[in-house]
């Protein structure tokens, strides 16, 4: 590991402090170094607050020290005026003359020129230093802006004969509650995930029979934008979703009039293209990710259509054996562990 690798990493380390918080900006971290040693550092910590770099500026005790510095950054610094002024011109009023860049912003309000403007202040600029870890950080944003839609994360548990649900009987269907497969270390984990997305959404049938809330009760989070789809306004209208507890997305064939000011209904074609439909009204919604948690017919639209990032699946220490089968999937395997008596795997999309 040369030295930019070093001080790169430490970037990357600190901006995985923003996960969950910064939408729709991106993680990132930064590290001023002097003499081989580190003298400030930050990272963004929410949107419409200071940016890493200015975090990092802030940090310094000896401020003389900085016109002989080296600033190291995970992501390409701003060039424009949005919520806060442009990092480029920090670093230039600060005379930094040494700037280290993980990989450049695909944000085309930025795209370059944060490194061009810092070029042409005579700054002395490195791009590229562990370019895959740095894009890897802020794949949500980077798909966001480079696909026009959230990264896609598929989530669901399965029995360990291969169902997500056993056949439905009366007694079922009017607990409106979910059936669970997987243990509770399990499903904290799941909230914890629900913390660090923006958006979550399910299909008719999950709302129908399981009356979810959607939150992260379970862990220490904002609770994500909630997403259901309801074709033909079937949904309850006693049901948790419509709480007005965080925003809802609700997508239909036609509007229905429901006087909440979190709750916003989006009217599609659903015999046309829905997941793209979905996916162009999410982005204009500034979603830059989403965890899609069922049910099966939803789940295996995202999968049939190959719209997905992500795959992660519990399989639980319960049997079924009839019901509804889970769904088909196929990735590159990225990890599998044991959360107790449940196993987690987790795949990526090859495409």
């Amino acid at each position: 590991m040369n030295i930019h690798e070093k001080y790169i990493k430490r970037c990357i380390q600190l901006a995985k402090n923003g996960l969950g918080t910064t939408y729709p900006n991106p993680m990132v971290g930064s590290v001023i170094v002097y003499n081989n040693v580190i003298i400030g550092e930050g990272w963004h910590k929410k949107a419409g607050e200071p940016h890493a770099e200015v975090n990092a500026v802030n940090s310094v005790k000896d401020k003389s020290l900085l016109k002989k510095a080296t600033i190291y950054v995970s992501l390409e610094p701003c060039s424009h005026f949005g919520k806060t002024p442009p990092c480029c011109d920090l670093i230039i009023a600060n005379e930094i003359p040494n700037v280290v860049v993980g990989t450049v912003d695909p944000n085309e309000k930025v795209a370059g020129r944060g490194i061009k403007k810092l070029l042409e202040a005579g700054k002395n600029v490195t791009v590229g230093i562990l370019e895959e870890e740095c894009n890897e950080l802020n794949k949500r944003f980077f798909t966001f802006h480079q696909q026009k839609r959230p990264y896609i994360i598929l989530k669901w548990a399965e029995s360990k004969d291969g169902f997500i649900s056993p056949e439905k009987n009366t007694d079922i269907i009017l607990k409106r509650e979910p059936i669970w497969i997987t243990n509770l270390y399990s499903r904290q984990l799941v909230h914890k995930w629900r913390s660090e997305e923006q958006a979550i959404l399910v299909g008719t049938q999950t709302v129908i029979d399981d009356n979810p809330k959607l939150n992260t009760r379970d862990w220490a989070g904002k609770n994500p934008v909630r997403i259901v789809l309801d074709q033909n306004n079937r949904i309850p209208k006693d049901s948790h979703i419509f709480n007005n507890d965080v925003k809802t997305i609700v997508f239909t064939k036609s509007k229905i009039v429901i006087e909440k000011e979190n709750l916003i209904f989006e009217v599609i074609d659903f015999k046309q293209n829905i997941i793209q439909q979905i996916l162009s009204v999410l982005y204009q919604h500034q979603i830059q990710s989403i965890i899609i948690e069922g049910g099966l017919q939803t789940l295996q639209t995202f999968i049939n259509t190959n719209l997905w990032d992500e795959g992660r699946f519990f399989i639980g220490n319960t049997y079924f054996t009839t019901g509804t089968k889970a769904p088909i999937i196929t990735g590159k395997k990225l990890k599998k562990i044991n959360i107790g008596n449940d196993e987690l795997i987790q795949v990526r999309n090859h495409d």
